[in-house]
């Protein structure tokens, strides 16, 4: 079999990807059940010849890109999911071309570098401690498992034992404080460095999902902390000052879930939210939320450098240490793609303004939502102090068929969440191609799925 030449599977993949950036504008955001129906068609017995290239890049786009969730649109507000920047969708193609193996700096010297400036750019965007170490990692669920990782090593250590040698059979155990609303991701990442559930104690909250200082249990040097930086639901900010300072004299370790609120610290408008976020331990943080990178882009940070070498430090003759940073020493993973290059593409495209610009207009598009829905007759639960809006009609059945009708109309949408233990609507504005037309547009359909329910319960 004849295969085409790479440049032409280049150029038809360049061209496919062009005609559903273009189309993004028009087209519904979720799959219609046709498009959904014609995947079936790719259910076939592993082929016995292979196919052309340009076949399969043209199969791929006739059927794939009409199943895909517009996620990269402006009007998918279901999920903190992000969209994704023109630069971080080029730099990724480019890195794909590379096919750098970005665990090791001689393996690519170009990632590594890439990657120690971006991470060095990130605690300065940030404002944490610039000798944190950091690492790229998948997501904030990574993200965290990785600093708790080292936490554990780290406040392990404090009491002399080591667990690298000794493993957890025996280890002394561990506390976990956190919010009765922590995300259930943080939950999965403590299992994954085997801390049980039956370890966590969780704090009561207030009404915006905030733990309450004065009611946390008292702490103690086998304690680790984990506070929000944007709860799912409400987007609110822990005391991350007041909880920090008592974590500090009781000699406990905090970490900051901050999957896409840490990226408040950076908005003109929401970083007075961040207060006191600094003097935490160890932070996660995801690319593909609000910097609106592609997805598997994320970092963590950790104040503890020994604590993470000691935990993902690989040593064998083959990786030839230098004096370069050595990525693998840093991340779960030896080999892996090279995140770094799109965090440093988009910041370098964006600047300090341009990431403040995003944040800044997520908030307020998320403030306009709000306004527009009280005024469509809706109620709004929470404070809209970030980029989440949680909403519920006259009652749940209402609330549902409301849900349903905007779903339906294809233009927008959105999904269910329960708030206080009310069955309600949630609105999360992160991607960048968000314009004020789209929330508009969004507003009227939203405002007459209510119109339409009242009139039908009359």
């Amino acid at each position: 079999m004849t295969k085409c030449s790479e440049d032409d599977v280049f150029e038809v993949a360049y061209k496919a990807s062009r005609a559903y950036q273009a189309a993004l504008d028009d087209r519904n955001v979720m799959p219609s059940a046709e498009a959904i129906r014609a995947l079936r068609a790719l259910h076939e017995d592993m082929p016995q010849a292979g196919t052309v290239d340009v076949a399969v890049i043209n199969e791929l786009h006739k059927v794939g890109s009409q199943a895909t969730v517009a996620t990269t649109g402006g009007r998918f507000f279901g999920f903190v999911v992000g969209g994704a920047l023109p630069v971080a969708v080029a730099s990724s193609w480019l890195a794909s071309t590379w096919d750098q193996n970005a665990g090791s700096w001689l393996l690519s010297p170009v990632s590594g570098e890439l990657e120690n400036i971006a991470g060095k750019w990130m605690l300065d965007l940030l404002g944490l401690p610039k000798d944190a170490a950091f690492g790229f990692v998948t997501g904030a669920t990574m993200a965290t498992f990785s600093s708790i990782a080292a936490a554990r090593s780290s406040l392990l250590r404090r009491q002399g034992y080591d667990v690298k040698a000794k493993g957890l059979a025996g280890a002394p155990s561990l506390r976990v404080v956190m919010s009765e609303e922590i995300h259930p991701t943080n939950v999965a990442a403590l299992g994954y460095a085997g801390i049980g559930t039956d370890q966590i104690e969780s704090c009561p909250v207030d009404d915006q999902g905030r733990i309450l200082p004065d009611q946390m249990p008292q702490l103690d040097a086998n304690t680790l902390i984990m506070l929000q930086a944007g709860n799912i639901n409400s987007g609110s900010f822990d005391d991350f000052r007041s909880i920090c300072m008592k974590a500090k004299k009781a000699g406990a370790w905090v970490h900051i879930d901050g999957a896409f609120g840490l990226w408040a610290r950076v908005g003109l408008t929401t970083s007075h939210l961040t207060d006191g976020i600094e003097l935490a331990d160890s932070w996660a943080v995801d690319g593909h939320k609000w910097l609106n990178l592609t997805h598997d882009s994320a970092i963590y940070f950790c104040r503890d450098t020994e604590a993470v070498n000691d935990v993902f430090g690989v040593d064998a003759t083959y990786l030839m240490k230098d004096e370069n940073r050595q990525p693998n020493h840093f991340t779960p993973e030896l080999s892996r793609r090279a995140r770094g290059i799109e965090f440093w593409a988009a910041l370098k495209s964006l600047g300090r303004t341009g990431v403040e610009s995003i944040i800044d207009r997520s908030c307020a598009h998320a403030r306009r939502f709000a306004d527009g829905l009280q005024l469509a007759g809706y109620i709004v639960l929470n404070d809209v102090v970030l980029n989440q809006v949680v909403f519920v009609a006259d009652n749940e059945e209402q609330t549902r068929k409301a849900l349903k009708l905007i779903q339906d109309s294809g233009r927008v949408w959105l999904g269910p969440t329960t708030w206080k233990g009310q069955y309600a609507m949630r609105i999360s504005v992160s991607s960048a191609a968000t314009t004020s037309q789209d929330i508009e547009e969004s507003l009227q359909i939203m405002s007459n799925a209510l119109s339409t329910i009242r009139a039908l319960s009359r």
